[in-house]
């Protein structure tokens, strides 16, 4: 199961057979106050080098979110889909749960997007999936619905068919569809941790498809945030997540280590040269 993204100059290939792709989670104003601030003002300066940052960091796509209370999506998210194109030129992850900002920010796009996201709910699949199938563009799953998120492995998997089955009934590949098995917080739930590893491995046995979660979700108000997310995104790869949203500079050498574990890094060059390069800087 291959799914292709590429902006106007690159591609990148999602696969399990290849090295895990890094989507970067930064360009996001929640819990960041300055960039928040920033795009009420207007000021895409902050979100240009936050892209310039994760992509020298070594993201493979990048994920853009506006969402700032009070603040017209629809005009924002288009302005600052632009606005980091005009600086680096990797495919980006354009992330909305409002499907006219989803479609204003794909009109301006130049290749073919992640859309994130679309979910179990019937005014999710109704509204996101049409426009998904219209721009030929691949989407995230996310496998929740009405009922919220599910706190067993089942009912996660069963919102992932689903999901699957509402975009092969439109005509949308398989391949294009990535599943994000919503990683949850440990220090709330301590079984939250092994819920998401079975969904991933039920979701690549059942569905086969490209899987991806919030990488950093696992920690959240533990501390050692660093040690538990790496000891988490190792098992989640090794069960079937390829290409996790993560804080870039934080995980890229702990994932190309993992991948050279699991086999995915012929003669360990990528970690090699990455080892090189760090003793450089």
């Amino acid at each position: 199961m291959e799914t292709r993204i590429s902006s106007e100059k690159k591609e990148v290939l999602i696969s399990s057979t290849r090295p895990t792709v890094l989507i970067g989670e930064r360009i996001n104003p929640t819990g960041k106050k300055k960039l928040a601030a920033a795009l009420q003002s207007g000021d895409m300066a902050a979100i240009q080098t936050e892209a310039i940052a994760q992509v020298q960091a070594g993201a493979d796509i990048l994920d853009v979110n506006v969402g700032v209370p009070g603040h017209d999506e629809t005009a924002l998210l288009p302005k600052a889909v632009q606005a980091v194109m005009d600086v680096v030129d990797v495919p980006l992850c354009l992330d909305s749960h409002n499907p006219k900002a989803l479609e204003a920010a794909i009109k301006v796009y130049r290749g073919k997007p992640l859309i994130n996201s679309v979910n179990g709910e019937t005014r999710s699949i109704q509204g996101i999936l049409p426009m998904v199938k219209e721009y030929g563009a691949a989407v995230i799953g996310l496998t929740m619905d009405e009922n919220g998120i599910p706190s067993n492995a089942e009912a996660r998997v069963n919102i992932a068919h689903k999901i699957v089955d509402s975009t092969e009934a439109l005509g949308i590949p398989r391949e294009d569809v990535i599943i994000d098995c919503l990683a949850m917080a440990v220090g709330v739930d301590n079984k939250a941790g092994i819920v998401t590893i079975d969904t991933i491995r039920k979701v690549k046995a059942e569905l086969g498809v490209n899987m991806t979660f919030g990488g950093s979700n696992i920690s959240f108000g533990m501390p050692e945030r660093n040690l538990l997310n790496g000891v988490f995104l190792a098992m989640a790869i090794a069960a079937g997540i390829t290409c996790p949203i993560v804080n870039v500079s934080q995980v890229r050498y702990m994932i190309l280590a993992i991948d050279l574990v699991l086999g995915r890094d012929r003669h360990a060059g990528r970690y090699i040269n990455a080892y090189r390069q760090r003793q450089k800087g």
